[in-house]
């Protein structure tokens, strides 16, 4: 696909160069906290006949786009419809998040387990991004998204959510010949996944690292640095998917910003947690970053959160290689009004920060 894009400001961020303000999209943009996506939901009758429907999801992902003037549009979808497609049966119960019917625990599990067919079990989900992106019209780039080998890992073996994912843990430390075989099948799908959506048409792609974080600093590069950067690579390697930035998020790894910057990638998500200046000093100018508002904030008032969001801004300073973004999703509770408050705020700030 080659039309013009008429708002490349989050990929010139992500080349590191210069935008005329700040550019800024919202993890969890197409959410919740829309009555609009509400109501789609509502009519698709689940969260996953929504994420399996090419139409229906291209309706929520363009929704927020039509209240905010958000520089890039993200693909609606699961972090977990890759293990999903490896026949584990995911549903998601009312209040409890996501569970698995047949979560992965022994070796034989693991053996069952391959890449899954990007173009059959996925399908759907390379549909949405074709319907999504010509839908678009060149307005603003499409960022395509997966899990991390390590984050898709906690849910499948622990059969749902979890405070520690300790039956992982366990795995790691009593059967860590288990553990890698496990990840490495789930990093070559990983990679697979993301490289049909850019055949597909997404214009950037973003690997989140939900539970990285809970990892010491030894075992954080062992059982998931390692095999974020075998995807990238991976990535890197395909025709289609190698002029494309990646952007890793791994959340609570702070401490790891230099050698997750080694990866390759162009850009790391940063929590809120971590002052972008230190941010910045840790990774050199080697890759953009991409945070890091508390997103608690937009539950507090207008002129809070334009303070805060010129406070993040203030952090990162004039220079280029920033993406305005919340430390992690957006909650139901927030108004949407108070977004558009943020989004606002964050563009006029950031023209003042440039002189523009």
């Amino acid at each position: 696909m080659t039309e013009i894009l008429k708002n490349d400001r989050f990929l010139r961020a992500l080349r590191m160069e210069a935008t005329d303000t700040t550019p800024i999209w919202v993890m969890r943009q197409a959410g919740r906290y829309l009555p609009e996506y509400r109501a789609t939901r509502a009519r698709a009758g689940s969260f996953m006949a929504l994420a399996q429907n090419p139409e229906l999801a291209c309706e929520v992902t363009l929704q927020p786009l039509e209240r905010f003037e958000l520089d890039a549009a993200i693909l609606f979808s699961d972090i977990l419809t890759v293990p999903d497609a490896m026949g584990l049966g995911l549903s998601f119960a009312q209040g409890e998040g996501p569970q698995f019917a047949h979560p992965v625990r022994t070796k034989a599990d693991i053996d069952k387990l391959g890449v899954p067919d990007m173009e059959g079990e996925l399908r759907y989900v390379m549909d949405a991004v074709r319907v999504i992106r010509k839908e678009l019209h060149g307005r603003v780039p499409l960022i395509g998204f997966s899990g991390s080998p390590w984050t898709l890992a906690c849910y499948m073996v622990e059969g749902h959510g979890s405070r520690d994912f300790a039956t992982l843990k366990a795995m790691c430390w009593n059967e860590p010949a288990m553990a890698h075989q496990l990840l490495d099948v789930l990093a070559r799908s990983v990679a697979a996944y993301l490289a049909a959506q850019a055949a597909a048409g997404a214009q950037a792609l973003m690997i989140f690292d939900t539970w990285g974080g809970m990892l010491g600093p030894a075992p954080y590069r062992e059982f998931s640095l390692r095999y974020m950067q075998q995807v990238v690579e991976a990535l890197k390697a395909d025709a289609h998917a190698r002029e494309l930035p990646v952007i890793l998020f791994s959340k609570g790894a702070d401490g790891h910003l230099s050698a997750m910057a080694d990866t390759g990638c162009a850009g790391l998500g940063v929590d809120w947690t971590v002052d972008l200046a230190d941010a910045r000093r840790a990774v050199n100018g080697r890759v953009a970053l991409q945070g890091n508002l508390d997103p608690a904030v937009l539950r507090s008032n207008p002129d809070t959160i334009r303070r805060e969001a010129r406070a993040v801004m203030d952090s990162y300073g004039n220079h280029p290689g920033h993406i305005f973004n919340l430390g992690h999703g957006i909650t139901p509770e927030v108004e949407p009004d108070h977004v558009k408050v943020l989004v606002d705020e964050v563009h006029a700030y950031g023209r003042t920060i440039r002189g523009s």
